[in-house]
């Protein structure tokens, strides 16, 4: 099993370790510690060696802050932790505060005073996120100081598991679609066009998309932990646990990558002064500006020059994930079909549900990892976003209630997310009303035609009006870029509410998922992947077209329409889609499991 339904990833975690981090904190002359989630390479999903805010509060969410003060102490989350928080930490010791309304900084302005000091790891805060921090201290008169010894991990001590050193492979070219060559050319090439002399990489999705490698070293994600320096000629230097390096490792990467350790990094850093350097402050921590800084190299703030070519797919990444989401489509399409019939005739509970599904994905022999902890909500928990089943809050189904199910796998040639509501016994009318109302919004994103240059936050609208229109909404963004076996979740595009400038490109994949959800009640969410393409022309149009091009393939549980809802035009477009999830998934599936899709797929 990839999934554990514990409280915590490990049961040494949690808030008794408080008191020796004081200490440790009080050694230094420190008032105060600040402990993100994230870590050196600001990883939304961490090896236990790095989980620095889970050992010292309990807490295992991917997103999250703790500020520890000599006498108080608080945690901070986003409404998707809500209840794992609450149920997690210990609320004597931590507050429980809201990462996004205020957040970090409006607490120090409160509880820090004049003359404290408060340290940090500059290895773990971006310089963004920094001078937001001080900005809030100067407020009290108090400051924020840089330590060379991370007091969580002196604390922390023997007990802290090792760096994880999974061996890093070569992703093949059959997968990739693209030598690590011409990337490290192309790359190079657009350094110059910002009159950068070289770049320093942080970021384990690029390091693995740049030199074609993948690794073991984050759960959910086939990552490597590993640093790069990447010059204009292409040339390269890259830092990596020498356990983690294979003879063929050497052979795969060639006569331009230097190989090299993390030790070697400060020194490497060095050399590059009188250069222009190009950095992302959103994605490396403040260490590497401070190190460039005093070396003497010009640094250039600029976005990951690797982040935008990964996220616009090739011909050949296109064609490996459509075929990992057509067997991903046959697992969860078996899974539907076990909903369907064994589990509406008696009571199933949320573990059950994972573990199932589970299985349907490992029984295709291509699971490398979920791409995600699977989201099962029953009845109300379905209305907790991203709710994550644990054996004590675990929920069993109820007859004439929904199952929200959000979930997803990793595949060598692709990475998959889709997110079905079902039915269990009879579905009430509002339940069918509501979920319609969102299915309209899911129709309306994947119909959509655009021009280039569109980002996704003026689409966001389309996928919420028909609830606007009823008087809902949801509070979470509409879609989210997905890797081609890499992360589930990536940048730079993105559907929200929330501004983003980069325009949506022909090959970037992203979600299409919008929901509606009722607090004690139940949730309702439609997910699937798509990717942006060029548009059939329209008939008597003037400018070229961008469209999306579904990459999900299972079926929508029908029971949950109401068909009278929907235009003609939404009708077609159901009944198309599902016409083509019985195509193209319908021969990977056979007995029962064929009959039933044959039902599930019928027309409205």
């Amino acid at each position: 099993m990839y999934q554990t339904f514990d409280e915590t990833t490990d049961p040494s975690f949690g808030p008794k370790h408080v008191p020796l981090i004081r200490a440790a904190m009080q050694a230094q002359g420190l008032d105060g510690f600040l402990a993100p989630h994230e870590d050196e390479h600001q990883n939304e999903y961490l090896p236990a060696a790095n989980d620095r805010l889970g050992w010292a509060s309990g807490f295992t969410g991917s997103a999250g802050a703790a500020v520890i003060l000599a006498d108080k102490a608080a945690i901070f989350v986003d409404g998707r932790y809500t209840l794992q928080v609450r149920d997690q930490v210990d609320q004597g010791v931590f507050e429980i505060r809201d990462l996004v309304e205020g957040g970090v900084p409006a607490y120090l302005e409160t509880a820090t005073t004049s003359g404290q000091v408060i340290g940090y790891d500059p290895r773990l805060h971006s310089p963004d996120a920094l001078e937001r921090l001080k900005a809030a201290v100067a407020k009290t008169g108090a400051r924020l100081k840089p330590v060379e010894r991370n007091p969580l991990d002196e604390a922390w001590g023997s007990a802290r598991p090792a760096q994880p050193t999974a061996p890093v492979v070569p992703h093949p070219l059959e997968y990739a679609g693209e030598a690590s060559d011409a990337k490290r050319a192309r790359i190079g090439a657009a350094l110059k066009g910002q009159n950068a002399e070289a770049t320093v990489l942080t970021a384990p999705s690029s390091i693995a998309w740049l030199f074609n490698v993948r690794g073991g070293d984050v759960i959910r994600s086939p990552l490597p932990l590993g640093q790069a320096i990447l010059n204009q000629d292409g040339t390269a230097r890259l830092f990596l646990d020498p356990v983690k390096v294979s003879g063929e490792l050497r052979a795969w990467l060639g006569n331009e990558v230097r190989l090299e350790t993390p030790d070697d990094l400060p020194a490497a850093l060095a050399e590059l002064k009188g250069k222009r350097v190009l950095v992302d402050p959103a994605q490396s921590s403040a260490w590497y500006f401070d190190a460039l800084g005093e070396a003497g190299a010009e640094v250039v703030r600029g976005e990951d020059p690797c982040a935008l070519p990964r996220a616009c797919k090739n011909a050949v990444e296109i064609a490996g994930t459509t075929e990992a989401h057509a067997r991903d489509g046959a697992a969860v399409s078996r899974f539907l079909h076990w909903l369907g019939t064994e589990a509406q005739t008696r009571t199933v509970d949320e573990v059950e549900v994972v573990t199932k599904l589970e299985g349907f994905r490992q029984a295709t022999g291509a699971l490398k990892d979920l791409s995600f902890d699977t989201i099962a909500g029953a009845a109300s928990n379905g209305a907790i976003v991203h709710y994550r089943p644990t054996r004590r809050l675990n929920k069993p189904t109820e007859q004439g209630s929904l199952l929200l199910v959000d979930s997803g796998a990793q595949y060598l040639d692709g990475t998959t997310d889709i997110t079905r509501t079902v039915a269990i016994g009879e579905p009430s009318q509002e339940m069918r009303e509501r979920f319609t109302l969102v299915l309209k919004g899911h129709l309306a994103l994947a119909a959509v035609r655009f021009p280039a240059g569109t980002t996704g936050s003026a689409l966001d609208a389309l996928a919420r009006a028909p609830l606007w229109n009823a008087g809902l909404d949801y509070d979470h963004g509409t879609g989210h870029g997905v890797g081609a076996y890499l992360g589930v979740h990536e940048g730079p595009q993105r559907i929200s509410k929330l501004p983003n400038f980069v325009a949506l490109r022909p090959g970037m994949i992203v979600s299409n998922e919008p929901g509606y959800y009722k607090e004690g009640a139940y949730g309702i969410r439609i997910e699937n992947l798509q990717y942006v393409m060029q548009a059939v022309p329209i008939a008597g149009g003037e400018r070229p077209m961008l469209g999306f091009q579904t990459l999900t393939l299972a079926p929508i549980d029908r029971r949950l329409i109401v068909v009278e809802m929907l235009s003609p035009a939404e009708r077609a477009q159901m009944d198309a889609y599902h016409a083509r999830v019985l195509a193209e998934v319908g021969p990977r599936v056979d007995g029962e499991v064929r009959a039933w899709m044959e039902e599930a797929c019928a027309p409205l």
